[in-house]
């Protein structure tokens, strides 16, 4: 018989045992898909209240050395440089034709001295083995210390902020994407504002060993309750939030996927990462195809994979990312159409089940965000 892979636990295994959890095998961890409410309640939950998330299945990592902003640059089209010690930014690595390898996050923490750089790294939990080795292998200069137990919790929604203040009274005051290092119990924690489900929150990074009592200690807070896989797959969809290996993959580049925001107009005329040239003749002449929001007619959701056509019935597309909308109430996609029928009301064609189903090129996000912005 063939070997069954034994999945990795996160430190929350038996706390979602306990609550009830749906369990289910993602990327290489048995992870809560959902929880007895169900994914429709626990979604709105998020999107009224606060809802607690296990993202410690996701890679994290310190990277230090001389330089090591403007070395980890020559990876990615992210401007890493004009960091400040506490900010935050969203990249991606790329291979050679401006693929990309993976998204990832990028926190500058406080260096030894101006020529010593520390940086948090947050990478996604299926590529985290080959990311690491790639960035060990590309920078050897560079200490790489992967913190392969350390737990990761998200608390997101509106509630979350009162949350996270009444036990970390210096949140409130934190701007989108930004770090602190903290205490907790008297051990250290890193605390981000940042998520993955257009809601402002927390993210909290913290010792294995501390994570289970301090998840029971923020469900035991009113409006907070745990959210699984499910729920926080229909979030970032509504967010318009791309899921590597879905919506990013390393056949497409940051332009194609609409992820242009990213990339600051000197990483893009300097250049000096992998496919540079590329990127800057996709950002002179525009990118052959590009993800859209799409919005299918009907009630029916249309998944990954599902064709899409013009309105003469020629392929011009793909979904690569679809499901039904809880706060919408209406189906919801994301896909690739060349770039010639992306403009917003484009009218489209898309197959499901063998026929083709009206649809329109819908505005991304589907819902509004609510990210934190500081007072000016």
């Amino acid at each position: 018989m063939p070997d069954i892979p034994v999945l990795q636990q996160t430190p929350l295994h038996a706390l979602h045992l306990r609550l009830g959890a749906r369990m289910v095998p993602f990327a290489g961890y048995d992870m809560p898909v959902q929880y007895p409410d169900g994914i429709l309640k626990e979604h709105l939950h998020t999107r009224a209240a606060a809802g607690l998330f296990d993202v410690s299945h996701m890679g994290q990592a310190l990277l230090s050395g001389r330089h090591a902003l403007a070395r980890l640059e020559a990876l990615v089209p992210g401007d890493l440089q004009r960091l400040k010690p506490g900010q935050m930014r969203y990249t991606q690595l790329l291979n050679s034709e401006a693929g990309i390898l993976d998204d990832l996050m990028v926190t500058r923490l406080s260096g030894e001295n101006e020529l010593e750089d520390r940086l948090f790294l947050v990478v996604n939990a299926a590529n985290k083995g080959a990311d690491f080795a790639h960035i060990s292998a590309q920078l050897p200069e560079l200490d790489l210390l992967v913190l392969r137990d350390r737990a990761l919790l998200a608390l997101q929604g509106p509630a979350a902020a009162a949350v996270m203040a009444s036990l970390f009274p210096v949140s409130a005051t934190m701007p989108f994407l930004s770090m602190r290092r903290e205490t907790l119990d008297g051990a250290p924690v890193y605390l981000s504002r940042c998520g993955y489900t257009g809601e402002d929150g927390f993210e909290i990074s913290l010792a294995p060993e501390a994570a289970a009592n301090f998840a029971e200690k923020l469900l035991a807070l009113p409006g907070v309750a745990a959210i699984g896989l499910g729920a926080r797959d229909s979030l970032r969809l509504e967010a318009g939030l791309c899921l590597h290996g879905h919506d990013i993959t390393p056949q497409t580049t940051p332009l194609e996927a609409n992820l242009g925001w990213s990339i600051s107009k000197r990483r893009m005329k300097e250049g000096g990462f992998p496919g540079d040239a590329l990127l800057q003749e996709q950002h002179a002449h525009g990118p052959r195809r590009l993800r859209v929001g799409v919005r299918p007619e009907g009630r029916a959701p249309v998944r990954e994979g599902a064709a899409i056509l013009a309105a003469d019935g020629r392929e011009i597309g793909v979904v690569t990312s679809g499901g039904f909308s809880p706060s919408l109430n209406v189906p919801i996609a994301m896909g690739y159409v060349e770039s010639g029928h992306s403009a917003i009301g484009s009218p489209l064609q898309l197959v499901l089940r063998g026929q083709s189903v009206p649809a329109r090129v819908a505005v991304l996000p589907f819902t509004a965000t609510h990210y934190f912005r500081s007072p000016t």
